[in-house]
């Protein structure tokens, strides 16, 4: 899901996704975070598609066919680029 023209500025945060709108990883916190959501498939630069916004928080993104799962304290510190 990546697209030609992109801008590498953030406009929001990965828990102000909406349910089937398409975002882009600008930049993830450093750290062990960081380190688990690279391993998840989940890198700066990657659009993923926000499949669903669950109770409590929780955001579900998609990448390729996998889901992930990204808790709400965790999706606050991930800066998107919310595509229209």
């Amino acid at each position: 899901m990546q697209t030609a023209k992109q801008t590498k500025t953030p406009n929001s945060t990965l828990d102000k996704a909406k349910k089937g709108k398409p975002i882009t990883i600008v930049n993830l916190p450093q750290g062990n975070i960081r380190s688990q959501l690279i391993r998840l498939g989940i890198t700066e630069g990657d659009t993923l598609k926000c499949i669903e916004r669950l109770p409590g928080g929780t955001i579900v993104v998609q990448k390729n066919r996998q889901e992930i799962a990204v808790g709400f304290d965790l999706a606050k510190k991930i800066s998107v680029i919310i595509q229209s």
